[in-house]
């Protein structure tokens, strides 16, 4: 041992070299008081959020209007029962939720839905803005009888064909859920890896079993997202990280975009006229029907069930004022409140009125706009679904600081 130049001697503490290069994540690891780990693995979770909370910043010019093909693996792979009650099913719920909260989020963006099975990729559902057809489609997962290998590559060449034509004032973005540790493609990945590059398709890859190196490397090549979950709690912060759209590219076009805004028709003098939309005039499951209510095309009056959507007729993109305005909160989003050690300084929580305890919260956060002191829960809740503080908003006066402070800046939506 005293010839290894990889050993510096037996009473010497330091680590062998190699061992150096290494980051020991099992011991950050701790045990609880029951010998449980749930509640470092909630920890964790706290940490990310905040650190996503921390790079937003306001007044990015954000890529709102998306284009985003959410790949799943449904090879044998997806049996292995680490997530309750299988890989499969957990995905299935936590996708249905995905999709309801993605779409409430970004209500001016499109999903495709494509599943990997036995070496080769299956388009489920083509780039739509209805939230109801991704879920049943979906939901129609569980009914598979998961076999085979996936190929990777299969499904990031069917998604890549159809996004390269979008025009590029849009993100295009892909999402790839992968349950299995290989890939087996018929060429060379490399090839399909410089194209989603060269077009600007963003790639992100949620694992859901270790960290693999081919989906690191597109990862990091294509600027998106690498993640490998913990259990189902992780697995679903991972997935629910990718509803905030992302900064825009700065290849992404700068584009005007026509929109119209429908509204009821109906002739003068007479009441509602029966007549059949158009988003279900080919569906053999769901088929149009005639009725009097929904919206028409202010360009060609095609009727439709549910915005948003492109008219089938003159292709023009028909929403309405909410949907634009609920994306209001991504340019602006809340600032974060300042994490702070607990000594007193207020008796209980702004928002829910928790009384602080020295034992329970040896944290608490302080808002530097209202001045207000807010648990750890309101915290996340604030910034995670409200999207507005609740001291800014019922507090006299701070609504006409915030006014002052925000008036000369310029926010901008990246279509």
């Amino acid at each position: 041992m005293a010839d290894d130049p990889d050993h510096d001697g037996i009473d010497d503490p330091k680590e062998y070299r190699w061992e150096t290069g290494y980051e020991r994540t099992w011991e950050s690891i701790k045990e609880d008081e029951d010998g449980m780990i749930d509640a470092a693995i909630a920890e964790l979770i706290q940490k990310a959020k905040r650190k996503r909370q921390h790079d937003k910043t306001a007044q990015n010019r954000l890529g709102m209007m998306r284009h985003v093909f959410l790949i799943v693996d449904c090879t044998e792979n997806m049996n292995t029962s680490d997530l309750k009650p299988s890989r499969l099913f957990c995905t299935v719920k936590l996708l249905e939720m995905f999709i309801q909260e993605f779409f409430d989020q970004n209500p001016i963006s499109q999903m495709g839905i494509i599943a990997l099975k036995g070496k080769r990729a299956e388009k489920l559902t083509e780039l739509t803005g209805t939230s109801k057809k991704h879920i049943q489609v979906v939901q129609e997962l569980t009914k598979l009888n998961p076999s085979g290998e996936p190929s990777l590559q299969n499904g990031l060449d069917m998604a890549l064909k159809a996004l390269k034509v979008l025009p590029t004032h849009a993100s295009r973005e892909i999402l790839v859920i992968m349950g299995s540790l290989t890939t087996c493609d018929p060429v060379d990945i490399n090839a399909t890896v410089e194209s989603l590059k060269t077009e600007g398709i963003r790639t992100s890859i949620i694992s859901l079993s270790a960290e693999i190196r081919i989906c690191r490397y597109i990862t990091s090549e294509t600027n998106g997202n690498f993640g490998a979950v913990l259990d189902d709690s992780h697995f679903k912060d991972q997935l629910m990280a990718h509803i905030d759209p992302p900064q825009a590219a700065q290849t992404q076009e700068n584009s005007l975009i026509k929109m119209g805004f429908p509204h009821p028709r109906a002739e003068e003098g007479k009441g509602p006229i029966l007549s059949m939309c158009m988003c279900h005039i080919d569906n053999k499951d769901d088929p149009s029907k005639l009725s009097s209510a929904g919206f028409h095309c202010p360009q060609c009056l095609s009727k439709y069930c549910e915005l948003p959507v492109e008219c089938l007729s003159c292709g023009l993109t028909l929403v309405s004022a909410p949907h634009l305005a609920r994306s209001y909160h991504h340019l602006f989003p809340v600032k974060q409140f300042r994490e702070v050690l607990f000594n007193g300084q207020s008796d209980k929580c702004y928002a829910c009125q928790k009384v602080f305890t020295a034992e329970a919260d040896k944290h608490v956060y302080f808002c530097e706009m209202c001045e207000q002191f807010y648990c750890c829960d309101c915290d996340l809740f604030v910034h995670d679904t409200m999207h507005t503080c609740v001291g800014c908003n019922t507090l006299p006066g701070v609504q006409k600081r915030i006014a002052l402070k925000v008036s000369g800046g310029q926010g901008g939506f990246g279509i």
